[in-house]
């Protein structure tokens, strides 16, 4: 079945096609001597028990390995021959596979990629060499600063949700986890249904759909139904101020990072405001704590403000980085912007500025066959729909300064809000 998705700008034109087996094909001819193909599993370590944390992404890494057709290494020597490039990625609600490659060499190294990403053997030798790879890619990350404060954030963020936990995983685990596990982890995850391939490039549509489709019936015989699912259900909003301190002997600055839970991408709806309130308050100059609390009164060296859209729930977080003796002020200075928000109506002019800039990036972020790919597999694999890719721009209009007051009274309290404060020694 192929549909032609309608009500786009002349900007998209993607063709959706489902094969009988589950699995989505996403095909879009774009005139650029190139095409990007993405494979999009909707798995990342949310699904992960403790036991086996950061198995995802260590798969990612194996992956590349050897399937029964190609050899280890014998998939990068054909690609690099080719000055094809590869790449993938591992989130807590994903992972991707992608590949660009010249379009008269897609029917050739497009199925390799696919056969790595569906048929991987996960040799036992390859494995243990890996695992050193992933161990000293764990430690790396315990060592550089900026990572090791995302992680007590997401760690004070979350109690119970798969997102507080890193995505590499612990080095205890992965120093354990055995090729069996790997092996039955693929088995389970890895099926048609939780897979988008996305063809962005400069060949007829039909022609990537075939290529692509012909390459996933050849793994057909893999194909089960996999009923499993995440069971875990939202955190509540926090009931009072939540603080969590460290010290962090590599800082020259306090790090500040406060914490509203709010909707994730099951409730998309909920989400555009938030994402218009994080413009207002931290994208440039202009906006308001940048303003007041950098432009203005010099109180911080930077600030700024994210509405994180994971699947199940999101965070929206306001970081600063300050001295130590700032920190009171600049945090109560916060929470007073934000009680602003609730009670005074924020002027057109400021939600014009934001809907400028949402447009433009929105035009300037999809120019490319990867960005392409990007945008579909993304909405695709997490959402089941592309429609709101395409829309983001008009969502983002649509917001008022009523509906903007609503969101900030719902979701973001001045007096009840997780922090987590960084100092340096």
């Amino acid at each position: 079945m192929t549909s032609t998705l309608l009500k786009f700008p002349p900007l998209h034109a993607p063709k959706v096609h489902h094969l009988a087996n589950g699995l989505t094909i996403i095909a879009e001819q774009m005139p650029v001597e190139a095409i990007n193909l993405n494979v999009w599993v909707k798995i990342g370590s949310a699904v992960e028990s403790d036991a086996i944390n950061g198995m995802a992404h260590f798969l990612e890494h194996i992956v590349f390995k050897g399937t029964e057709r190609l050899a280890s290494g014998e998939f990068e020597r054909r690609i690099e021959e080719r000055g094809a490039v590869t790449n993938a990625a591992t989130s807590q609600d994903y992972t991707h596979y992608y590949i660009t490659t010249a379009p008269k060499d897609f029917a050739e190294l497009a199925p390799l990629q696919i056969d790595v990403v569906c048929n991987p053997t996960v040799p036992d030798d390859a494995f243990e060499r890996e695992r050193l790879v992933v161990l000293e890619e764990i430690r790396r990350s315990e060592d550089n600063p900026r990572r090791r404060i995302y992680r007590r954030t997401m760690e004070t963020a979350f109690d119970v949700l798969p997102y507080r936990r890193p995505v590499l995983g612990p080095e205890a685990v992965i120093s354990q986890v055995t090729p069996q596990q790997m092996r039955d982890f693929h088995h389970t995850w890895y099926q048609p249904s939780s897979i988008t391939a996305v063809a962005v490039g400069n060949l007829p549509v039909e022609e990537l759909i075939e290529i692509i489709a012909e390459e996933f019936s050849n793994n057909s015989q893999k194909s089960t139904v996999n009923n499993q699912q995440l069971t875990v259900t939202q955190e509540p909003a926090f009931t009072e101020i939540v603080r969590r301190e460290f010290i962090d002997e590599s800082l020259q600055q306090a790090r500040l990072i406060m914490l509203w839970r709010v909707p994730g991408l099951i409730e998309l709806n909920n989400t555009y405001s938030l994402d218009v309130l994080a413009g207002i308050l931290g994208h440039g100059r202009t906006s308001r704590l940048v303003h007041d609390l950098r432009e203005e009164r010099g109180l911080v060296s930077s600030i700024s403000v994210s509405n994180m859209n994971h699947k199940l729930q999101g965070i929206f977080s306001i970081s600063a980085k300050c001295e130590v003796e700032n920190l009171a002020v600049v945090e109560n200075t916060i929470a007073q912007h934000l009680q602003t928000l609730q009670t005074e109506l924020v002027k057109e002019s400021e939600i014009a500025r934001v809907q400028r800039r949402v447009a433009n990036r929105f035009i300037f972020g999809n120019e490319t066959p990867s960005d392409r790919s990007g945008l579909y597999g993304y909405y695709q694999s997490l959402i089941g729909d592309l429609e709101p890719a395409f829309n983001y721009p008009q969502y983002i209009q649509s917001q008022d300064e009523n509906d903007l007051m609503q969101a900030a009274q719902q979701y973001l309290s001045p007096e009840a809000y997780a922090v987590v404060v960084i100092k340096p020694a």
